[in-house]
């Protein structure tokens, strides 16, 4: 098998040379081939640069080793080159353990003095992201996956595969950890890794993974247009009172994101919002029957008044 190094190290370089010197890079690692491989790449490329790199590690104290197996990012981190933190975390389960898990971690790494956080989501990943976006009858940016760069968030891999890193890594010599939450199938990201993937490979042909991510691609196209559109319409608007026939005038894919965008506006909590909420607001505007305000999370109130939308928050 061909070297993947070259492959790797080119995945980083491309985001690296859009940097800053003097800039502080951070890589998360896990501990598994992923973010192992991208660290590898990171620590080669920087050498080149002047760019600050460190990493940090993210215990979130759910298993019995979960300590152990940080000491041992660390340990992989020296031997790169590379100064690695361990941040604990405490888990409050409220979605469901991986939901719960990855949002403690987010709020971990958000906290980072760092002007950019490498993160390694891989092809695999983005596959798997959408065809979950699918089940869960998502809309379209939810479908579009994840960004290669969203803030300080850059996720160089998503071109590359998960069979590319775990080689890279067996070529470095780096010895990755297998977490066992990846082969528990309560997780539904796992039972898409293991076995809807799997099965749509064998029965409607290989590929499935490739064409999953490339409609990724294309539908975020159409969500940033979309997202530019919405936004050129709020400008200049109060999002607490607007105007029904003008926004019934509109397509509802424009619509439903100045909806939304309204409503977090008023004080809805961020990711809150489902597509009944939305609905019940959009039955106000386009089927009109007198019908009473729609009461909706953060306690954002939606009422419509002489053809006007009205939004407020009662404040407990």
């Amino acid at each position: 098998m061909s070297s993947q190094l070259p492959a790797i190290r080119s995945a980083v370089r491309l985001f690296l040379e859009k940097m800053e010197a003097g800039d502080r890079t951070v890589v998360a690692v896990s501990g598994g081939a992923d973010s192992l491989a991208l660290a590898y790449a990171l620590s080669m490329e920087v050498k080149k640069l002047a760019i600050q790199l460190s990493a940090v590690t993210i215990d979130h104290q759910l298993q019995s080793n979960s300590g152990e197996q940080a000491n041992q990012v660390v340990v992989q981190m020296k031997e790169l080159g590379i100064e690695c933190n361990v941040v604990k975390v405490n888990v409050e389960i409220t979605d469901g353990l991986e939901a719960s898990a990855r949002k403690a971690r987010y709020v971990a790494l958000d906290e980072l003095q760092a002007d950019a956080v490498f993160l390694g989501h891989t092809h695999n990943d983005q596959a798997e992201s959408v065809l979950l976006g699918l089940a869960r009858g998502s809309g379209t940016r939810s479908l579009s996956g994840m960004a290669e760069v969203n803030g300080k968030y850059i996720r160089p891999f998503l071109a590359i595969t998960r069979e590319q890193t775990e080689s890279a890594c067996s070529e470095i010599g780096l010895t990755p950890w297998n977490d066992p939450h990846n082969n528990d199938s309560q997780f539904a990201r796992v039972r898409v890794r293991t076995q809807a993937l799997p099965v749509l490979e064998e029965t409607i042909g290989p590929g499935i993974s490739d064409a999953l991510v490339r409609s990724s691609h294309l539908l975020r196209d159409d969500a940033d247009a979309l997202d530019q559109w919405a936004e050129e319409e709020i400008v200049g608007s109060d999002l607490h009172d607007l105007d029904c026939s003008y926004l019934q005038g509109l397509p509802r894919a424009i619509r439903s994101r100045i909806i939304r965008r309204a409503i977090y506006d008023t004080g809805a909590p961020a990711g809150s919002l489902t597509a009944e909420h939305v609905g019940a607001v959009e039955a106000l505007i386009c089927a009109w029957n007198g019908q009473g305000p729609a009461h909706l999370p953060g306690g954002v109130k939606v009422e419509r008044f002489s053809g006007r939308l009205s939004l407020s928050r009662h404040q407990p």
